[in-house]
């Protein structure tokens, strides 16, 4: 529990600069940062899984893009839905393969989503324009 706190006051100082954010901006932050105490508390109090910030992003999107496995998979075991799009059209899983966080990629691969982008794209198009077709083929046969 003194954890919990001393996690919640580091967010809290994070938004010093910030009056009054709303409480989204702590659970957000939390996926961010990997607070996994402060993440599965909202959790565990009903906080939406799948709330988008303003930016259309999930915490599974931002915990995935800054790798944070741990916190990925907490909100999976909550529930997220790993196939959910940003504003581009972009999955959680296709942040993983542009910041080679293929831990993560190979936890999200199970997921299922296969038409991944907005144009239309698959996956593998997508790993493609990245250099990144080997590692995406290496987890298929995973």
């Amino acid at each position: 529990m003194k954890n919990l706190y001393l996690s919640l006051n580091l967010l809290m100082f994070s938004f010093a600069v910030q009056a009054n954010p709303p409480l989204e901006e702590y659970f957000f932050n939390a996926a961010k940062i990997g607070e996994t105490e402060v993440l599965t508390e909202f959790l565990e109090k009903g906080f939406p899984v799948n709330l988008r910030n303003n930016q259309s992003y999930t915490a599974l999107m931002m915990a995935t893009y800054y790798g944070n496995k741990k916190a990925v998979e907490i909100l999976l075991n909550y529930g997220a839905n790993a196939c959910l799009k940003d504003k581009r059209g972009h999955t959680a899983m296709m942040g993983a393969i542009v910041k080679a966080e293929w831990d993560i990629a190979k936890r999200l691969y199970k997921e299922n989503c296969k038409k991944a982008h907005s144009s239309g794209k698959t996956l593998e198009q997508f790993a493609a324009v990245f250099g990144q077709t080997e590692k995406l083929k290496a987890l298929a046969g995973n």
